[in-house]
């Protein structure tokens, strides 16, 4: 087509159809994204109502008065779901020529105790066999990295029958960077109970399957110190969860603002 001398030549538009298709890839982006947040969200409330509940779960057990520790035959129905941080009495005698120790870092730099132990230092977990010839792990409580000897705290190692009131665990799961044991020394990173146990020449058939962290009750000389049983936990899924929430938000304004602005120029 010619144009007239003077007049402009008119420029075709797209179609309207065209316009909205190409909001159609950010907008599949944005949603791809917003499922995300939202889901980790989610997920956050989840664990939320998962840690209250443990916390409220701990401080039952905790409280609550200490039971007789059930014999071999009720292991198997224990589990870590129904009897972890059971408050349990065990009777019998120490083999402190089997203990072994557990790399602990005691105390927590933000709220210093200064009547609890600070610094590294190992957990000494010794077996104690029953009168039924059943042996049980016992975390004892810390000792400094200077202490770990046994003859520098003999007076805490306790001859004949005792009585340890205490915490029951179940075992841990080794982290991605825990640092490898040597069972040659007895020292370990994780407390994987069946690992220890082998170093210690433990009969798998006649040891529990948890272990005991024995309370604060003093021992002679002072070492180990009990009752470090951590029973403060993390719980800022809230946070997280508002955080995920607020960036789904905050998403949304950012692509409607977006949208409104692509449409504007075309």
């Amino acid at each position: 087509m010619t144009s007239t001398p003077g007049r402009p030549v008119p420029i075709a538009s797209p179609p309207p159809a065209a316009r909205p298709r190409s909001l159609v890839v950010p907008a599949i982006a944005a949603l791809l994204a917003l499922g995300i947040l939202v889901g980790l969200g989610s997920w956050q409330v989840s664990r939320l109502a998962w840690k209250n509940g443990l916390i409220a779960q701990v401080e039952q057990r905790t409280r609550a008065p200490a039971i007789p520790l059930p014999g071999r035959e009720a292991w198997p129905r224990m589990s870590a779901a129904r009897d972890e941080y059971r408050k349990v009495t065990v009777t019998g005698h120490f083999r402190h020529d089997a203990e072994a120790y557990l790399y602990h870092v005691a105390g927590d730099s933000r709220q210093a105790d200064r009547t609890r132990p600070q610094g590294q230092g190992y957990f000494v977990l010794t077996p104690l066999v029953t009168a039924a010839g059943d042996t049980v792990l016992v975390n004892r409580g810390f000792v400094p990295t200077d202490r770990r000897d046994p003859a520098t705290r003999a007076a805490g190692q306790v001859e004949g029958e005792v009585a340890v009131t205490g915490l029951v665990r179940y075992p841990e799961e080794r982290g991605l960077f825990a640092a490898p044991d040597d069972s040659a020394r007895r020292t370990f990173y994780t407390r994987d109970l069946a690992v220890i146990g082998r170093s210690l020449g433990l009969d798998p058939a006649r040891t529990a399957p948890f272990s005991v962290d024995a309370d604060a009750t003093p021992v002679p000389g002072g070492l180990p110190v009990g009752g470090e049983t951590r029973l403060v936990f993390a719980n800022r899924h809230f946070e997280y969860a508002l955080t995920w929430f607020g960036l789904a938000l905050t998403l949304v304004g950012v692509f409607g603002a977006y949208a409104f602005q692509r449409l504007r120029r075309r």
